[in-house]
């Protein structure tokens, strides 16, 4: 899952909205699953 989100923020340049909207889940999951796994973007 960690892999997951850091390839969607790469490959949308670090946009979370839109990186979480491919990985079909909502900002503030997003967020709060780099905090988890202490990803910074």
């Amino acid at each position: 899952e960690k892999e997951q989100i850091i390839r969607a923020l790469d490959m949308h340049g670090g946009n979370v909205s839109k990186a979480a909207s491919e990985l079909g889940i909502s900002r503030n999951t997003i967020y709060r699953k780099m905090k988890n796994y202490e990803i910074s973007n």
